[in-house]
């Protein structure tokens, strides 16, 4: 079943083309990421397919009994509200319907009568109809999820990341049948990333989304849409196997454009001997000409952006925190913390939101104080700090301008010295752009921006606090590669898992109340350490259980299992495997948000019973287990 589809968009912004004849369509289930470089049209096919602009040709057709959701990138709501009164005024005829249904409900109860059980089922059909039995169940645990507890909270006060949690709560919650989504994980952590993978992949929504974030495009997605040039690929497959076959589309290019340029030396051959026969085929022959020299003269841009600092020397001292404690009121940030940052380290820091991971960057550059310690850094140390804030102006500027008020000229870590200019055409942007203000540009291109400001000054202590976020594919891509080979100290927060597999060999895990605690290794042997660490945990508790239970018990001599013991010792294997199969299921189908009141009811006490008896049988099998 077609959900969406579009024919022949072609769209232009001032002189710029940013898509022609654009033909795709999205099918009920479809999961789809939308790849394109910055600047190359994504934002604006967005708007054309939600209907908030109008394409120069072609048209979106949507389904009319589907339901839309749409997650902005930066979402924007009335701060005067509370979170309160913007979930009853967003879900205000939801509301009105459960409402009725008590009423209804609570009258049946009391004064039972034909009328009222009438009432009482035209209510209970409109919950049907609307989806609303488990609505308040759903929005305590979506905004318990998003770490959303006060309700009574102005949305004014609330800070960017908690804004997206926000929307992206109120999205889920709205039960769309289609949904398209504009960089969904920025500012999440990566518990809640991982959970919101989950939910995506196991639910039948249909899916539109636009992010840098390739483990999550990697999987979920069942189809990849590329916007280059104004054109567009589809792939039907994850990330994996878009990188797979764009690579050899490439490659097919070179080398029709390699061929290109030979047959055009010999055809200009042909042209400079200017053949005073115009005959038809003579003139055949110049038109194809001019359409291989337009072949041969085509370029490719993937790279194009080479990421070049000459890095300052780094000295022997770099930076010292010994027994540093901070603090807010009663919530703890660093307690009695103590590091010696070495030349060349590759730090990741990982923790939930609100533990202090920003905090922690401000006071290792000396941007913020602390309660007691010291933080000492090397006379040869130069931080270059990307922070989330991005770059702060202290009035709109010319992009141009605010790389010349850093330098005139800049020197590449090639020795290479350009003019500001010639550095800004360097990382993609043309001179034309170049006299653009600050406010003009995307989330994206800020963002790039912003890391140039902070490579010119040529670092030796590079600390990123969530670099990728808004960025696009080319330009993290040439980022990794960049980090790959730098050779000053690097401190990387990110969400993104696959940023932080590349680039880091040690962790600094956040885990909140002050303490945070080193690991060495990167974020896949962190999360393997973490579930054995669970795993273990759990089979020393049903240890203990199995040992309370038997407590008390006269001791009897046991070396082997009976005949009888081994068979049940097999079989609860096979036993606890199914459960937990029922029990992974069950799950999937509670989360499903079209499964009826009554069945939910009754999956949820199965979902019970289930885990008992994968408690009582783990245990039995623990207490054999000891023979074997």
């Amino acid at each position: 079943m077609i959900y969406l589809s579009a024919e022949d968009l072609t769209k232009h912004y001032a002189e710029q083309l940013l898509f022609e004849k654009l033909k795709f369509s999205l099918h009920k289930g479809d999961k789809v990421g939308l790849i394109a470089n910055n600047g190359a049209g994504k934002s604006s096919l967005i708007k054309v397919l939600l209907g908030k602009d109008i394409p120069d040709e072609g048209i979106v057709y949507l389904r009319d009994s589907v339901k839309l959701g749409y997650l902005e990138q930066e979402p924007v709501f009335d701060d005067k509200l509370t979170i309160n009164e913007l979930i009853a005024g967003s879900h205000s005829e939801l509301l009105i319907i459960i409402r009725e249904y008590e009423n209804a409900l609570k009258e049946q109860t009391e004064n039972y009568s034909d009328k009222s059980q009438k009432v009482f089922e035209l209510a209970s059909t409109r919950m049907d109809q609307s989806n609303a039995w488990d609505y308040e169940r759903k929005l305590k645990q979506l905004l318990t999820l998003f770490n959303i507890t006060n309700l009574n909270q102005l949305i004014g006060l609330l800070s960017g990341g908690e804004k997206k949690r926000l929307a992206l709560a109120m999205t889920l919650l709205d039960s769309p049948d289609m949904l398209i989504m504009d960089e969904p994980t920025n500012h999440l952590d990566v518990d809640m990333i991982e959970w919101l993978e989950k939910y995506l992949s196991q639910s039948s929504i249909t899916l539109l989304m636009v992010t840098h974030d390739r483990y999550f495009l990697d999987r979920i997605c069942n189809h990849i849409l590329e916007l280059q040039d104004g054109k567009m690929y589809h792939h039907k497959g994850n990330y994996s196997y878009f990188l797979e076959k764009r690579n050899e589309r490439e490659m097919a290019l070179k080398s029709e454009i390699d061929k290109a340029g030979k047959l055009m030396k010999k055809e200009l051959e042909w042209i400079r001997r200017s053949p005073k026969a115009r005959t038809t085929k003579s003139k055949s022959r110049i038109n194809s000409f001019y359409e291989i020299k337009e072949k041969a003269a085509t370029k490719t841009t993937e790279d194009k952006l080479q990421l070049e600092v000459k890095m300052s020397r780094i000295g022997g001292k770099i930076l010292e925190m010994k027994n540093v404690t901070k603090s807010y009121g009663v919530i703890k940030i660093m307690q009695s913390f103590t590091y010696v940052f070495k030349k060349g380290e590759r730090i990741g820091i990982v923790g939930k939101n609100g533990v202090g991971k920003t905090t922690f960057l401000n006071i290792a550059t000396g941007d913020e104080s602390v309660d007691s310690g010291r933080v000492n850094s090397g006379d040869n140390t130069v931080f270059g700090y990307y922070s989330q804030e991005g770059l702060v102006l202290k009035k709109d500027k010319r992009i141009i301008d605010v790389i010349k008020d850093i330098a005139e000229v800049i020197t590449l870590g090639n020795g290479k010295k350009l003019t500001a200019s010639a550095f800004l055409q360097h990382f993609l942007f043309p001179v034309k752009m170049q006299r653009r203000f600050y406010s003009e540009l995307s989330g994206g291109e800020r963002r790039k921006l912003h890391l140039l400001t902070v490579l010119i000054r040529n670092p030796n202590f590079l600390i990123l606090d969530e670099p990728t976020n808004d960025l696009d594919l080319m330009t993290l891509n040439k980022l990794e590669e960049f980090l790959e080979s730098y050779k000053g100290c690097l401190i990387l927060v990110s969400h993104d898992r696959y940023f932080m597999e590349k680039l880091v060999d040690q962790l600094l895990v956040f885990e909140g109340d002050g303490n945070i605690r080193g690991f060495v290794g990167n974020y896949s042997d962190y999360r393997e350490a973490k579930e054995a660490q669970l795993k273990k945990e759990k089979a020393l508790l049903v240890k203990v259980k199995s040992k309370q239970k038997v407590a008390g018990k006269p001791n009897k001599t046991k070396t082997k299992l009976s005949y009888k013991e081994n068979q049940e010792y097999k079989d609860l294997e096979k036993e606890i495997e199914g459960l937990e199969l029922e029990k992974t299921a069950l799950e999937q189908s509670i989360n499903d948000s079209i499964t009826e009141y009554e069945t939910l009811m009754q999956m949820t006490e199965r979902m019970g019973t289930v885990i008992t008896l994968i408690d009582e049988k783990t245990l039995r099998w623990m207490e054999l287990d000891e023979y074997v």
